[in-house]
């Protein structure tokens, strides 16, 4: 019966995990369509909206929109050259500030996008926000949460009858708690289901792209990255040990992306940055 069970799962997964990354051309393990994912994602971000205090009307508030709305229209312009105009038909953009002091933001599915006022300083102005911006929706513009979602489902229902039934259903209690931790949701992130070291190099890659082709400078990169190095006190885990790359190892690869990502931005008349 195991036996079987294993057989099932390794044809199912086959089977519904071949989706094509359109940045960089690879297959992926996934089987979450828009037409699951965003609905689920829509509802449990108007559930947090509705149970956290949003900040409005303040210039901080007025800066996440702004970033979010340029990097919303660099994400487009991007998608148009790889002939991907359709990629973003059914996002519904939302950029919002919530009162918290943990040094956080995330993306999820659909461009709902929040900002804890804890990362605040650590972004410093609104090129640090922008590369930040950049950097959350290149994870969701990559479908790397869905990707977690669809580890997390595998592990978390055994397979079968996600990946058979190629359906999530409501969003039940097991659903929701794995779609928070894919994409990061509240304040207890060590209890998210980590990226892939790949997954956070694609998406310092893409959204140092993105921040870039938005007009703002991509040089921002490894500096606010050495922020978050001070922030952490020299504690995080040797590389080795860790889902992400080490500090010294995202600083170097941000400096070394930079010029790249003003050759990129040019392409699209970009030539001074903010």
């Amino acid at each position: 019966m195991r036996f079987n069970k294993l057989l099932i799962l390794t044809i199912a997964v086959t089977l519904f995990s071949c989706k094509t990354n359109v940045f960089t051309g690879k297959k992926t393990l996934n089987f979450m369509s828009n037409s699951q994912l965003f609905p689920m994602a829509f509802s449990q971000y108007g559930e947090f909206l509705n149970t956290n205090k949003v900040v409005t009307g303040t210039a901080d508030s007025e800066m996440i929109n702004r970033v979010g709305s340029k990097i919303k229209v660099a994400s487009q312009r991007w998608l148009n050259a790889l002939g991907e105009e359709q990629y973003l038909k059914d996002y519904a953009w939302e950029y919002n500030l919530v009162d918290d002091p943990t040094v956080n933001a995330w993306c999820m599915p659909g461009g709902k996008i929040v900002f804890y006022t804890g990362i605040l300083p650590i972004c410093q102005d609104e090129t640090g926000v922008a590369i930040v911006m950049g950097h959350e929706v290149a994870h969701a513009l990559a479908d790397h949460g869905a990707q977690r979602m669809s580890a997390g489902q595998v592990q978390a229902l055994g397979a079968v009858g996600v990946a058979v039934g190629g359906q999530l259903g409501g969003l039940n209690e097991g659903t929701q708690q794995i779609l928070n931790q894919a994409y990061g949701i509240g304040s207890q992130v060590g209890g998210m289901l980590p990226f892939s070291r790949s997954h956070e190099t694609e998406a310092d890659k893409i959204g140092l792209y993105l921040a870039a082709i938005a007009g703002y400078n991509p040089d921002a990169g490894s500096e606010l990255w050495e922020r978050m190095k001070a922030n952490s006190g020299g504690e995080a885990p040797p590389e080795f040990m860790s889902t992400h790359p080490s500090n010294d190892s995202r600083i170097a690869f941000l400096k070394e992306l930079a010029p790249l990502a003003k050759a990129e931005a040019r392409k699209y008349g970009v030539t001074s940055f903010k």
